[in-house]
């Protein structure tokens, strides 16, 4: 066949080359849209700050734990405080009127000890009433007085009472337990109240500040108001027991200004932690500590403490902790041994302007091991990257599906016409789809329409080339110079012919090529020479077969 529509095997190729499928282009833009929304996200993170999200919440957490920490704290040890104000007025007005009825002066109760057996029956109440009257985990008052002075280190025994209130978190117990730690044993034998455990008659106020230091005060401030006399003592170890409170006492002063002893109200370590216990749940080892600041720095073991860390572990070496306050997020709290917390701090006000010990620095702060915010940002920010991540394989595998899916009836469609030998247009039930394939379906009549006139024509087309090479050298010269457009007169005059002659050759021509006119000849060349048909390769043709 000298002509063909088809394209070659090649060109297929190349073409398939070039050529991106419809589901890969559809899978390709939505993995785009995808990683550019993910992108997005991160943008979005990262501008409002969601990445650093963890510090911000760890830092106002851990500022609003202290602020409330603070303030309860403060609210505490102030009405411990007015309560050991009370405390001292009532026991002083007591005291007095127990001396007076036993016509004895207080200088000479050593020399009578059953006088201060008498004292003390007397002011018993009142002691144990203050102390349910109060918040506080014990009550106790110490004369300036001993029972026997015989006994050795006398000058550092002195008599009083000393009640412990055993569950002070309970403010409603309709059965308090109560266990007396001083005192006569006879006194809670009278009055119900069983003996603690660590029990001794009187106090060894030996290297106790909690009593020299408020009545040497006193001695030296004798005109201040005894508003102002009231003491806060370190956290300390009773004698002989493992319990650690910190004392809040006051001088018990007479009218004529004699110093009775003194008074007040302990604050026990199982008391502080019960009552400041930390809300969050973020961290478990967050704990509260409350402490004397010294040249800005914390002494852990002069500290109470509250919360799931065992800070004593430190507490036993002495150690100081060291305060930053110029971190960006948090206050620095590091120790020489590296040991190192974050968190903050707010300063107590315990005594009132004028205090004689106004200028003691107290602190009431939230720490948590520096390693565990570490790690709970650097959890927080691993599981928004693990969501990133998710969200991005969980979008790939949406496209694919996606893709699949959505181009599935248009690619069974185009199967469906390509298997198709009616042409009929196959049902999607899609719209567009069935509109398209509507069209497609009479296009590819068209198409073989089309097709069939064109393989008509070129069947025709083929006819008159086998034709024209059965024309004879002389007929082949005439048909060359008609198929340039010349007349018979024209081609005469060209071959130095007669007008017969050449109607001779026109005439047999017409019959070997089955044409009836010269239109119609120029008609089969100006086909041919639309599809690129050379005459003289016919010429060549013609001079091999012809003898």
């Amino acid at each position: 066949m000298l002509f063909s529509t088809k394209p070659s095997q090649k060109q297929v190729e190349l073409h398939d080359k070039k050529s991106i499928s419809l589901r890969l282009r559809l899978l390709l833009f939505l993995i785009v849209l995808v990683m550019t929304m993910v992108a997005g996200a991160i943008i979005i993170l990262l501008v409002t700050g969601t990445f650093s999200a963890g510090i911000k919440e760890s830092k106002l957490l851990l500022k609003q734990e202290t602020t409330n920490t603070a303030k309860e704290v403060s609210t505490q040890f102030g009405q411990i405080s007015m309560r050991s104000i009370e405390f001292s007025s009532i026991l002083q007005n007591r005291i007095e009127q127990s001396l007076a009825k036993q016509k004895i002066s207080f200088s000479d109760l050593s020399n009578h000890p059953e006088r201060i057996q008498l004292l003390m029956d007397d002011v018993f109440d009142e002691v144990l009433l203050s102390l349910q009257k109060s918040s506080a985990s014990g009550a106790f008052f110490i004369l300036d007085a001993t029972i026997n002075q015989s006994v050795e280190n006398s000058s550092n025994s002195k008599a009083g009472i000393y009640i412990k209130n055993m569950e002070p978190n309970i403010v409603s117990a309709s059965t308090p337990t109560f266990t007396l730690l001083r005192g006569s044993s006879s006194l809670g034998r009278d009055h119900a109240i069983a003996l603690h455990t660590q029990w001794q008659m009187e106090f060894d106020i030996t290297n106790a500040d909690y009593y020299h230091t408020p009545i040497q005060t006193y001695y030296k401030n004798s005109a201040l108001e005894p508003s102002k006399l009231y003491f806060w003592s370190d956290p300390l170890l009773v004698p002989d027991t493992s319990e650690e409170v910190i004392l809040c006492t006051i001088p018990l002063i007479s009218e004529s200004g004699q110093i009775y002893g003194i008074c007040g109200f302990e604050i026990s370590s199982m008391l502080f932690k019960l009552s400041h216990m930390p809300s969050n749940v973020t961290y478990p080892r967050l704990f509260v500590m409350f402490s004397r600041l010294q040249n800005g720095q914390i002494r852990t073991e002069k500290a109470l403490f509250s919360g799931g860390y065992s800070v004593k572990d430190i507490a036993t070496q002495n150690t100081l902790l060291s305060i930053d306050e110029n971190d960006s997020a948090f206050y620095r709290y590091y120790d020489k041994n590296e040991t190192e917390f974050l968190g903050f701090h707010q300063n107590i006000q315990l005594y009132p302007e004028g205090s004689p010990y106004e200028m003691r620095e107290y602190m009431a702060g939230v720490l948590v091991p520096r390693k565990d915010i570490v790690t709970t940002i650097t959890d927080f920010n691993v599981f928004l990257i693990f969501l990133l991540l998710l969200l991005v394989f969980l979008g790939i595998m949406i496209s694919i599906l996606f893709s699949n899916h959505y181009l599935r009836p248009i690619s069974q469609s185009i199967e469906m016409i390509r298997a198709s030998t009616e042409g009929e247009a196959p049902k999607t039930n899609i719209l567009e789809l069935d509109g398209l394939l509507s069209y497609l379906a009479e296009y590819k009549k068209d198409l073989i329409l089309k097709a069939e006139q064109e393989k008509s024509k070129i069947a025709s087309l083929e006819q008159f080339v086998d034709r024209a090479k059965s024309l004879t050298p002389a007929q082949q010269s005439v048909f060359q110079l008609y198929a340039q457009g010349l007349s018979g007169k024209e081609i005469a005059d060209t071959l130095y012919l007669s007008i017969n002659t050449i109607k001779t050759h026109t005439k047999h021509i017409f019959v070997k090529l089955e044409i009836n006119s010269r239109e119609e000849l120029l008609l089969y060349v100006n086909m041919l020479s639309e599809i690129g048909f050379d005459f003289s390769s016919l010429e060549t043709t013609l001079q091999h077969t012809v003898p």
